[in-house]
This record gives C-alpha cells, structure tokens and sequence, in this order.
C-alpha cells in the first residue's frame, strides 16, 4: 500500500456550522448515484423466479449471484478506488464508475447462461464499488458535522428508492415484455428478465453527465481540518490493489522489508482460512447437494465456488489490514485503535446477513406465499418498500442528530440500537401473515423501525476517522461488510431453503444474528464519545 497524506491533527481549528451552496444539489445527485446502483444491483431479487427457470438454478445460486459473485469484486475493487476517492477527484471518479456498472448491467440484457449472467453481476460490482466510499467523502466536504445525522438519512432513503424502484421497474418492465412477446408482437427475441435489465441501465447513462459537472469541494474545509493535496492519488490506488491481492499481496511485503513474524502471520491465516472454506464446503454440500455448475467451460460445485470466494475474500481482508500497518500507520492507528469502529463495523455487517438475505428473497416469498404475480409484487411492494424505506430514514437521521447532542456519543447508537433490537421480533410478525394484505400493512411497520439504524450507525463510523481517512475508512467497511454480510446472508438463506424445502423458515431463522448486535450497541453506546474523543491521539501517535 502506498503511503497516504499524513495529516497534522493537532493545530486548534474552527470548524464551520453553514451549509455551503450547492452541498443540496452535491447530496441530491450523490442520492440518486446510490439510489442507481441498488436499483441496478437488487433488480435481481424481482426476476429471481424468472432466471432459475430459465437456467435451471436453485435459491443457492441465486443467492450466489445476488451476493456473492457481486459481493467479491465489490468489496476487492472498493479498496483501491476508496483511495482513490482519497486522493483523485471524486465527482470524475463516480461519473466513470457509474457509466461502467450502467454498461455492465445492460451486459445481464445478454445472458442465456449462469456464467455470462455471473460476469454480469461482476461487472456490476466492479462499477458500483466506488460510490459509497467516494460519494460518502464529498457530500462530507459539502456539509458541516452537525447536519451529517440528516446526510447519512438522506443517502439510506435514496438506498430504499433504488431497492424500491428495482421491483418496480424490474417487475413491470419485464411483464411488459413478457406481454408483448405472448402477442407476437417483440421486436427482438428476448427474454422479459432479460429486457428488464435493459432498462435498469438507463438512468446511469443519464446521471453520469450530470455527475461529471459537479464542482468538487476542497476537501476537509467542514472539519476545519486542513488536507494536503495527493500528489499521486493513481499510484497510491495501484499500489492498494497490488498489496491486498492474493500473490502480488507477497511482493509487497518483500518490497517493504516485511519481518518474518508478519510472514508467518500472513501464511498461516492462509492456511486457517482454506481449512475453514474446506469444511464449510463439506457441511454445505451434505446440507443441499445441488448440481454442477458450468462455468467458463469448467465443470463447478455450487458450494466450492462460494466458500472459495468467501476464503479468498477473507485473505483479501488480513492482506489489507497487514499494508496499511506497514504503509499507512495513522490510518491503521485510528481506524485499528478505535473500539467503537471495529464494533460498529461488525454490527453492520451481521445486519448485513441479515438485510442482504431478506432481500434477495422478499419477491419470491411473497409469490410463493401468497400466489401473486410478478406484477402485482412489483408495484405493491416495490412501492412500499421505497415509500417506507425513503420515509424512514429521514425521521431517524435528525432524530438520532438531536439525541446525539443531548446524549453526546451515545444518541445515536441508542437510535441504531432500538431499531436493530426491535426488528427481529417485528420480523417473526411479518413473515407469518396470513395473507398479502396483512404482509403489507405489518412490512410498513416493520420498515419504519428497521430503517433507524443505518443513519446513526455510519454517522458513528466515520466520525471516529480523519476526513482524510473517510474514503479508506468507508472501503474497509464496504470489504468486511461485503463478504461476510452481503458474501453470506443470500446464499445462506438459500441454502437453508433448498435443504428444507421452507423459504419462510429459512427467512425467520437469520435473524439469530440480532443477538450478538445487540449486545455490541449496547456496549458502543457507553464508550463511543471516549474513542471520538481520542481521535487525534490516535492520529498523533503515528506521526
């Protein structure tokens, strides 16, 4: 890893309390970039029923492609392009990023195989891995830390609009088609699923031009907090690529001199790691044998493919981690040091098992359940689920600001801690309706409450870091986040579905993982405000 910008922590600052102009417009079009890439990333879950009889694949290895396969390349490419959202221009770099996953989605629009559909959702990733870590960095150069409780709200609403908008869409746009074609009356002999994905791509296309116009704020002003300009931003993002990838990670480690005990600790989590993908295979396979894959010409086990990406995403993990304690000892002092982020960080990935695994199969359960059309859930629920999610997060963001400043550190983990907490329980509700009608009106609910969590959560995250830290900070989460939330939670819903038979039972059973969240928020809630407080020691003690 390339050795980053030091910061000078230490000099007495003022920080600025107004909204700059144009930091509505930053946030809006920073919005609607997230809100693109979960409706190019979730139109999955409305055409999962459509795709697994088209190319004969079971809830496994649509949960592979839902998270999985997504989930690596996602999480690998935001590493080196999270610094590069630290260094290079941030509205260039999401305007090239979001053309790139826009051209890989219409790429789906061409799949007649698990494997062409699989570089599909590759390439989805790919694109999409810079907007979170990049995106969260400029809206946070466009406004002051007191209003960032109302930024992070604004960003997990326009997230429930793009999961919204991609059933909607998704669904309708491809009864649309399905329609036509029965008519005879298609132009091109496609699939609806397929045509969907066509469409999807769109919006992307549109947003980037607008994007590519954005001024680009100096960043670290609303912190008071004065960053030097990167010198070489491609350099340092070539050399983060070099030194987590698998192999070329060990020509790093010779370059910097590395000691043989971080050999050794490199090596033998290797071996761990294998070990671990090796029985997690076995039990996988003797919970739900399925079929062989085909896939670039080789022959594939399902479950030999995702626990293989899974290792390989986990190596990825300690390889990072190792670079920047050699390269980059501020960044790896305050994000390492800090308690409360490495809390925070796991709590939102195992909400991420969980929120990733509902989703991928909410458009099959309720078509399963209830005997509704693909329609009739893409408009219902895509509406519902955009509405709630959108109206959601922008209570729980000014709420969790103003409880922050009453209960200074603790507010808003006690805002993330009772949506986190209460969910599982309203969630047993919901899954057990009797009928569509009564899923809807308990999903509304069920919405409002899970929603709180986000805002405050990444409020805490990326105020325990340097503004400079913000983009690296943002990939390390989107890393662990990815392969173990987003990596696990589809398949290991699909998993459990396919052994069982049960789509609704394997649905309730994740939420399991809402215990040891809430143990660790309550926890984050009595010591988040004294690792803030120590961010600059942190940072200083590198210097």
């Amino acid at each position: 890893m390339s050795e980053g910008a030091q910061t000078d922590a230490s000099s007495p600052v003022i920080i600025p309390t107004k909204i700059p102009k144009g930091a509505h417009y930053a946030l809006t079009l920073v919005a609607l970039t997230g809100a693109v890439s979960l409706l190019d990333r979730q139109i999955l879950a409305i055409l999962a029923p459509a795709i697994k009889a088209d190319l004969n694949i079971g809830d496994a290895e649509m949960g592979m492609l839902f998270g999985t396969v997504f989930a690596l390349f996602y999480a690998v490419f935001s590493l080196p392009l999270g610094r590069l959202a630290d260094g290079w221009v941030r509205t260039r770099l999401l305007a090239i990023c979001l053309t790139f996953w826009s051209g890989a989605t219409a790429l789906g629009g061409f799949a007649n195989s698990f494997g062409l559909l699989a570089v599909s959702r590759l390439g989805v990733g790919i694109g999409e891995a810079a907007t979170q870590p990049a995106g969260t960095s400029l809206v946070y150069d466009y406004w002051p830390k007191h209003r960032r409780g109302f930024v992070m709200a604004v960003l997990a609403s326009a997230i429930a609009l793009g999961i919204g908008g991609s059933l909607a869409l998704g669904g309708l746009a491809a009864d649309w088609w399905d329609q036509l074609a029965a008519a005879g009356n298609a132009p091109v002999a496609l699939k609806g699923w397929q045509f969907a994905f066509f469409v999807a791509s769109l919006p992307g296309f549109i947003l980037a031009l607008f994007m590519w116009r954005l001024r680009e704020p100096e960043r670290g002003v609303m912190d008071g907090i004065k960053t030097p300009r990167d010198p070489h931003p491609f350099r340092a993002s070539a050399a983060v690529f070099g030194a987590i990838l698998p192999g070329f990670n060990w020509f790093n480690l010779r370059r910097q001199n590395a000691g043989r005990r971080v050999w050794k600790f490199n090596l033998g989590a290797l071996i761990i790691i294998i070990g671990l993908m090796m029985g997690l295979t076995y039990l996988s396979n003797w919970m739900s044998p399925r079929p062989p894959l085909e896939l670039a010409g080789l022959t594939l086990s399902a479950h030999a493919l995702q626990w293989c990406v899974i290792g390989f995403g986990l190596f990825v993990i300690v390889n990072l981690l190792q670079g920047m304690k050699l390269s980059d000892r501020q960044a790896f002092n305050v994000i390492s040091k800090s308690p409360t982020l490495i809390m925070a960080m796991a709590v939102g990935t195992l909400q991420s098992v969980l929120n990733y695994g509902m989703m991928a199969f909410n458009p099959s359960f309720l078509i399963e359940s209830y005997a509704i059309s693909m329609k009739e859930v893409a408009w219902q629920f895509g509406l519902v689920a955009a509405g709630m999610g959108i109206i959601g997060p922008l209570i729980w963001g000014p709420l969790s600001d103003k409880l922050q400043q009453t209960f200074p550190g603790a507010g808003r983990a006690y805002v993330a801690l009772f949506a986190m907490g209460i969910s599982p329980f309203l969630s047993l509700w919901v899954y057990t309706s009797p009928d569509s009608g009564s899923f809807y009106l308990r999903f509304v609910v069920y919405s409002v409450v899970l929603t709180g969590w986000m805002p405050p959560l990444y409020a805490i995250i990326y105020d325990q870091v340097l503004p400079r830290m913000r983009g690296i900070t943002a990939s390390v989460y989107l890393l662990v986040m990815t392969i173990l939330g987003m990596g696990i939670g589809p398949y290991a819903v699909g998993l459990i579905s396919d052994a069982t038979g049960n789509l609704q039972m394997s649905m309730i059973s994740i939420n399991i993982v809402g215990i040891p969240i809430i143990i660790l928020m309550l926890i984050i809630a009595r010591r988040a405000q004294r690792d803030e407080d120590d961010l600059l020691k942190r940072a200083n003690e590198a210097s």
